[in-house]
């Protein structure tokens, strides 16, 4: 017996599925690399020996949201900014990671006029959220880990932001 199209994309999960997957996936990631839920807001970095050290900066705690910042800290030397980074909402309650943000790549508004049609907007948050699903898979593969991230003093001479 074989299936038509229509059967086969049926059985398929939908983009909205395949988004909240994602976004699931990547809260789970960030909570086993990062344990996020049990720090304080501040700046971090991971340290694996790698010469890539990874900037966190957990900017603010509510009481179903942590909003965070995550990058390595290079720069671009075309746009000056900071690559790769992304900005994140994670909602605690839901356990789901949102991507609000994510260089490589432009803004949202700059991608998408304020009137762009839901299926274009959604295929942007499915672009963001696999980017960073694929960035925490590679995070964790080369070691990073909640006892490799430590606070940043205040003073540090290496500034997160640019």
């Amino acid at each position: 017996m074989y299936l038509t199209a229509r059967e086969i994309s049926a059985l398929l999960p939908g983009r909205f599925s395949m988004l909240m997957g994602l976004q699931a996936e990547s809260f789970h990631r960030l909570e086993r690399l990062f344990a996020l839920r049990m720090r304080a807001p501040g700046i971090y970095m991971s340290d694996v020996g790698d010469g890539m050290n990874v900037h966190l900066d957990l900017r603010e705690r509510h009481a179903y949201t942590l909003e965070l910042e995550l990058t390595y800290a290079f720069h671009d030397p075309d746009t000056g900014r900071r690559a790769p980074e992304a900005q994140i909402r994670m909602y605690t309650d839901a356990h789901l990671a949102e991507a609000l943000h994510c260089h490589p790549g432009r803004g949202r508004w700059d991608v998408l006029n304020l009137r762009a049609p839901p299926p274009l907007i959604l295929r942007h948050r499915l672009r963001m959220a696999s980017f960073l699903s694929r960035w925490l898979e590679f995070l964790d593969a080369h070691g990073h880990a909640p006892q490799t991230l430590v606070a940043v003093p205040a003073h540090d001479p290496e500034p997160l932001r640019a």
